[in-house]
């Protein structure tokens, strides 16, 4: 889906997403805008964050903890990512790779199961945290 018109609330809680790697929970990016001088409430920032899911500017991530929001990098490329999870540090992480389209065709062709890659999350370590097991 293209962007033509982002309000300017959608604009502050895009930048505020934009620069939180780890990704932010509403409540958490409400407080944000808050301490930023900014007069969104948490009700409309729910609001834009669904909007801009739905635009594919963000990922939601439902975690045991509640819902997170995170920015997606490869939205403005036209391509599809998947998000890896931590289960050590807990930290997520993007990946933009072409190979996981072999699996997800695989799935359709074999199975008749359609993968929606923007909500794919799959688990493990990330690199530091195997790289602690390794030592």
């Amino acid at each position: 889906m293209s962007v033509t018109y982002m309000t300017r609330q959608q604009r502050e809680v895009l930048r505020c997403i934009e620069g939180c790697d780890e990704g932010i929970g509403a409540a958490e990016l409400a407080e944000l805008l808050h301490r930023q001088g900014s007069r969104v409430g948490l009700t409309t920032v729910y609001r834009q964050l669904e909007r801009l899911e739905q635009q594919g500017l963000v990922h939601k991530i439902v975690t045991d903890e509640g819902a997170r929001y995170q920015y997606c990098r490869s939205h403005h490329a036209g391509r599809d990512c998947f998000l890896l999870k931590c289960e050590r540090c807990g930290r997520i992480e993007h990946l933009d790779c072409s190979h996981l389209g072999e699996l997800y065709a695989h799935l359709l062709s074999e199975h008749h199961f359609v993968i929606n890659p923007r909500r794919t999350l799959f688990y493990g370590l990330c690199e530091t945290c195997s790289r602690e097991d390794a030592t």
